[in-house]
């Protein structure tokens, strides 16, 4: 080979060298640009994945709290008629308040109430004349009556509350307009 074709040859595999180089920033940029999307996905995923184990979290949080405020509310519901029943035992003792037996019942009164007032109950006693309400009172009977319609008359049994929940609603009697006698 002469020095011209060596010349030739050399210059030829510098110019595909060169080529080659040229080629291979493209084919990296493109596979530069593919990692770099490929990372954006998964930082976005992982970015969704702690927040949505974040609010995970915080609902359990919650729902742990809500569990604990009213874990003793059906052994609440459970005892409240016996409240009545001892409350209406109370009215009846009522008419010797010098007896033993009242003096003893109110005692043990005072204590259920402050028991149930520790345990974030609360009684929902509707005063006689004021407007029904729909929230904590069930009205069992409606009643003719010269008072607005609406109207609180008689309360048969108190409601009772614990901390912001209904457990059980005031039941009452309310007033209705009276129909208009048919005039003949």
């Amino acid at each position: 080979m002469s020095n011209e074709e060596k010349e030739k040859n050399a210059e030829a595999e510098e110019q595909e060298v060169l080529e080659q180089a040229q080629d291979a920033p493209a084919e990296e940029k493109g596979a530069e640009a593919s990692l770099e999307e490929e990372l954006l996905k998964w930082r976005d995923t992982a970015m969704r994945t702690a927040a949505e184990y974040d609010n995970y979290r915080k609902r359990m949080v919650k729902e742990k709290e809500e569990c604990a405020k009213f874990a003793n509310q059906r052994l609440l519901e459970e005892l409240l008629p016996v409240i009545d029943n001892f409350e209406m035992g109370m009215a009846a003792a009522s008419a010797d308040t010098a007896s033993m037996i009242y003096i003893g019942m109110s005692m043990v009164k005072k204590q259920l109430d402050e028991f149930l007032s520790s345990n974030g109950v609360s009684a929902i006693e509707p005063v006689v004349g004021s407007m029904f309400d729909h929230a904590t009172e069930e009205a069992l009977q409606r009643e003719p009556s010269d008072q607005p319609e609406g109207t609180v008359l008689r309360v048969i049994r108190k409601g009772y509350k614990l901390k912001d929940r209904l457990l059980r609603p005031a039941n009452v009697v309310v007033a209705e307009t009276p129909e208009p006698e048919p005039q003949v």
